[in-house]
């Protein structure tokens, strides 16, 4: 197939298309519906194969966008595939959930609609591995070197799959019960189903990757029981504590952390049983999700799958902008206002809103206090927050969700082995080796709370350094 040079100016760009609405909040299945064959050629054929591609620039995994959008417009999809998988361990993943930060820095979207190389993406893995193209590949030379990487999200994943194509004996610990970490129970069904995570697990086990649940490090497998059973060790735990909101009531039942609530959701979709007093359930109730963020997203199609009476999102900074501003010039990736396929289900968004205080009936919460505030230019050209005078109003709930970020990695024995840098997070240097020698970290257990592209940037980086130290 010849390429048209000029499709750009012909074809525009195709929105994503959801289910309908009506049908896809009665079960948690994936919301999105996947572009044919034919529809992702016609997009890929957009791209324009610049000279200085800054989509390329923007990805923290550097795919080879337009290359493998050029191998897609001629129909060579497993070329496409070879080099997608070239530069990216996860590519069904980040096809689903990653915010295309290269789609923000596409040299198209200057003048025009950006490439939907997301989306991209996902047709070519999705093709590939229903084409059986994607198969394990298992080495027949080894190292003889042994790698313990501790944790199994996308950061660990990476690593673990880096190392195991050097040749080194990986074996992965994950203290939960089933494997894909911030994937498996951070991130709500109908966004990313578990099954697809299963289907890259199954493939890393056939090329020769150890995975050990229900293994907690230092609790029931002790750090030094680790190096003297590895070569190098490898910390992927995560950011999981969770920042909370301090203030008067806070105490009151019907008052929880967005992780416990998706994680258990998630459970619930896997089959398995929730107690009664566990149980999370937003049926009947008037449900508020504190932040603005893609987990309190999560969270409002939830809430509006359990049959909530009706659900709030309310955010403390101000409204996005819809359009890229001068303060954001192409091609940084802007602060856009984000509407997602959970708030199309329904939700009253608010911004600007700050948390004043809880108030309960009995030991219940029923009610929130809230004031309006503004921003303005502090010290050293820090933005100060401001309440606004006479703005005080009340919102009604029943089931609050807080949703508003983590501080770094939960603080165990574990952490306190190593040294942390000024946020709390583990310290390492270039090559990702912490305080202790042979112990590397990778991930936002290193970086913070960040984006599952950067997660797999992270791991693949590590692996690089560890496969350097071993040798």
């Amino acid at each position: 197939m010849n390429k048209d040079v000029k499709a750009f100016l012909k074809v525009q760009r195709a929105k994503s298309q959801y289910r309908p609405i009506c049908e896809r909040v009665k079960d948690y299945n994936d919301v999105a519906v996947l572009r044919t064959k034919e529809k992702t050629i016609t997009q890929s054929s957009r791209c324009m194969d610049c000279g200085t591609p800054f989509c390329h620039w923007a990805c923290p995994v550097g795919n080879y966008i337009p290359e493998w959008n050029d191998y897609l417009t001629s129909g060579q999809w497993r070329k496409a595939y070879q080099l997608l998988s070239a530069s990216n361990n996860l590519p069904e993943i980040t096809g689903r959930v990653c915010p295309g930060l290269c789609e923000y820095a596409c040299v198209l979207g200057v003048s025009n609609d950006p490439i939907t190389i997301r989306e991209n993406e996902l047709g070519i893995i999705e093709y590939a591995f229903e084409s059986d193209i994607v198969k394990p590949r298992v080495l027949e030379v080894r190292t003889f070197k042994k790698v313990a990487v501790v944790g199994s999200g996308p950061a660990g994943l990476s690593c673990a799959d880096q190392l195991n194509k050097c040749g080194h004996s990986v074996t992965v610990f994950e203290r939960d019960d089933r494997i894909g970490g911030i994937l498996r129970y951070g991130i709500a069904d109908f966004k990313l189903e578990k099954k697809i995570i299963d289907r890259r697990v199954s493939i890393y086990k056939k090329e020769g990757i150890l995975f050990k649940t229900n293994t907690k490090i230092d609790s029931n497998y002790s750090i030094q029981k680790l190096r003297n059973e590895f070569d190098a060790i490898c910390f992927a735990c995560g950011a999981r504590k969770p920042r909370d909101l301090k203030v008067p009531g806070r105490e009151l039942d019907g008052i929880h952390f967005a992780m416990d609530y998706l994680t258990q959701s998630n459970r619930f979709v896997a089959g398995d049983t929730i107690s009664d007093d566990e149980l999370i359930d937003a049926k009947g109730k008037r449900v508020v999700v504190i932040g603005g963020g893609d987990t309190g997203s999560d969270c409002v199609g939830i809430a509006n799958r359990q049959g909530a009476a009706s659900v709030v999102q309310i955010e403390v900074m101000p409204k996005p902008s819809e359009n890229r501003g001068n303060d954001c010039p192409w091609p940084n990736y802007p602060m856009l206002l984000k509407t997602t396929s959970s708030h199309q289900e329904g939700v009253m968004r608010m911004w600007s809103v700050s948390s004043e205080e809880f108030v309960g009936q009995g030991n219940r919460v029923k009610k929130i206090i809230c004031c309006e505030v503004e921003f303005a230019s502090g010290d050293k050209g820090k933005m100060r927050m401001k309440k606004v005078d006479d703005t005080q109003f009340q919102i009604e709930a029943d089931l609050v969700i807080l949703a508003i970020g983590f501080l770094g990695p939960e603080k165990n024995n574990l952490t306190n082995s190593l040294q942390l840098d000024s946020r709390g997070n583990v310290a390492t240097n270039d090559n990702f080796e912490t305080s202790e020698k042979g112990i590397f970290c990778c991930g936002d257990m290193r970086r913070g709370q960040s984006l599952v592209v950067w997660a797999i940037s992270e791991g693949r980086l590590a692996a690089e350094a560890i496969n350097k130290y071993l040798h």
